[in-house]
């Protein structure tokens, strides 16, 4: 384990050295990176440095050390804070107390006495450490997390996310048996009438009573309707057929789970009892939709579709019933397997991968279109689906799609023109090429846009004592962390040191052009404190400003 960093703060600088002098910090397991003399200037290194450790002095000025603690609280997590004062005042270590302050020390400071405080300061920070890599610690919280990431996976087969070959070995990590010869997905709503609403508050009904439910009133929360169709799914599904039920959009998704496709009808006629039964039980209209059987986990996303558009027949049929697709769709053909990985694939290509990335996932899709032997009218209708993914792609990046798709083109007449896999791998190249180049001067013509506007905000802020990172990025409606990483890339400095040198350049054009007091000038370049104003600017050119205005004047003359 390295070092762990210290920083020194007191107003008196033979302190700070005194301090650093006393004992052997790397014997010990520590080292002194910083010190500052006072709060303000201690509070800022912090944020850039990240010590472990702050011993700091109370009084100082511009800002005690009380303050500097509670703000180093705040800010920095774990962050150990060391009080120090030449007072034995009671409210000094009361408030030391209220902070969490590891120690409350009086000067003078024995050396004995230090190296006590930084071993046991040590000793915790090895525990904290000890505690985040501790693997049964680690392995308790996997397993706690298995239930949601099992969850997650099995949405991310059903909207496409997971390629054929990261199946098994993703089941594997998170323990699951998730393997059959057919599957199928439903997917199920529970609605309340308004007139079961009006119920909603009475007492439970005989036909709650009649199903064997214990109900003491009719379940009025959307979310505890789902939950309850959750419940009562598995409870009817239990020792008959595998399945995997879940809660995703507002919908109770089933995953069912058959070796022998025979199954399917009954795992139908199942689905078909669960709404009646949900319909007694929670007075509520229920209903669900259901896809085709598959024979494959990686075309789950294909029952998922069915089975959602299914359910979207509910306005048409009578409710609290199971729709199969085939049923209201007789001739509704699944898409082909390279609707759910290759689209995917593509898209993300088209907005972070190379050329060689995007020219690649093009590559596995015309392959997999080859294969696919999918009817003509179907092809091309899977081809004004994929552009119409593109269109959306780019108007969430805000690019103005004419460019890639000229307003006078017939883009329909010349997607049916396309007959062949290769005809489309080449007309695919040319269009995502043109969007992922339009992404990308779109990024970065944001970036330069959020500098710009950072720039002006700061010319027009800087004379508020309270300009920050976080109220910049408020106005600019972008994260501090995200901000701050994009401000010293662009501009290869930090935001707070841009600051700074944008108020001391005004500070010097008001000491060369007015003849206002050093504080009227502190107070328009942004610093309630005069004397942190002075301290600063001594601190960026070495001279104090009153000097400075003598030496200009002298020059002058």
């Amino acid at each position: 384990m390295g070092l762990y960093r210290v920083m020194l703060v007191d107003d008196e600088e033979d302190v700070r050295q005194a301090i650093a002098r006393k004992i052997n910090w790397e014997e010990i397991g520590f080292q002194v990176v910083a010190s500052a003399e006072n709060g303000q200037e201690a509070l800022e290194l912090a944020e850039r440095l990240h010590p472990d450790v702050v011993m700091t002095d109370i009084k100082m000025p511009f800002m005690d050390g009380l303050t500097l603690g509670r703000a180093l609280k705040k800010r920095l997590k774990n962050i150990k804070v060391i009080i120090f004062s030449g007072f034995d005042e009671f409210e000094y270590a009361k408030e030391a107390i209220k902070l969490e302050a590891e120690e409350y020390l009086l000067k003078p400071l024995n050396a004995a006495e230090l190296e006590t405080v930084f071993k046991r300061i040590r000793e915790n920070l090895d525990r904290e450490i000890d505690q985040k890599r501790n693997e049964s610690r680690l392995n308790a919280y996997y397993q706690e997390s298995l239930p949601i990431m099992r969850e997650q996976f099995l949405i991310g087969l059903l909207e496409g996310r997971i390629p054929d070959e990261e199946i098994d070995k993703t089941m594997a990590s998170y323990e699951m048996e998730f393997k059959a010869g057919h599957y199928a997905v439903a997917v199920g709503t529970v609605e309340r009438t308004e007139e079961a609403a009006g119920r909603a508050g009475e007492g439970a009904g005989a036909d709650a009573e009649a199903a064997g439910k214990e109900h003491q009133g009719p379940v009025s929360d959307a979310r505890l309707l789902n939950i309850s169709l959750k419940q009562i799914l598995d409870e009817n599904m239990a020792g008959t057929i595998g399945h995997r039920t879940f809660l995703y959009l507002d919908r109770v998704v089933t995953i069912a789970l058959f070796d022998d496709e025979e199954k399917f009808p009954y795992f139908v006629y199942l689905m078909d009892q669960v709404c009646k039964i949900a319909r007694r039980v929670l007075d509520a209209n229920t209903s669900i939709g259901i896809g085709s059987p598959c024979d494959k986990r990686s075309k789950l996303g294909i029952s998922y579709r069915e089975a959602k558009s299914a359910l979207d027949y509910r306005v048409l049929v009578d409710a609290n019933q199971a729709i199969y697709i085939k049923d209201v769709e007789p001739k509704a053909e699944a898409m082909p397997d390279i609707e759910q990985t290759s689209v995917q694939d593509i898209l993300r290509e088209m907005k972070l991968g190379t050329r060689e990335d995007l020219e690649g996932v093009i590559h596995v899709f015309v392959k997999n279109l080859k294969n696919s032997k999918m009817a003509l009218s179907q092809y091309q209708i899977f081809l004004m689906e994929l552009v119409a993914e593109i269109y959306k792609l780019g108007r969430n990046y805000e690019i103005d799609m004419n460019q890639i798709f000229p307003p006078k083109t017939n883009l329909y007449e010349n997607l049916y023109q396309l007959d062949s896999p290769e005809a489309v791998g080449s007309w695919m190249l040319d269009i995502c090429m043109k969007v992922r180049h339009a992404i990308r001067r779109e990024r970065a013509d944001s970036t330069k846009a959020i500098m710009e506007r950072a720039i002006q905000y700061v010319q027009d802020n800087y004379q508020e004592s309270d300009l920050s990172v976080e109220g910049i990025c408020s106005a600019l409606n972008v994260s501090p962390t995200y901000f701050s990483t994009l401000f010293k890339k662009e501009l290869g400095t930090t935001f707070v040191a841009y600051v700074t040198n944008v108020r001391m350049e005004r500070a010097v054009e008001l000491l060369q052009t007015t003849e206002d007091k050093t504080y009227v000038i502190a107070a328009k370049v942004g610093y309630t404190e005069p004397n942190y104003f002075s301290y600063v600017f001594k601190k960026q050119y070495g001279i104090s400003p009153s000097k400075y205005r003598t030496g200009k004047t002298k020059e002058e003359k």
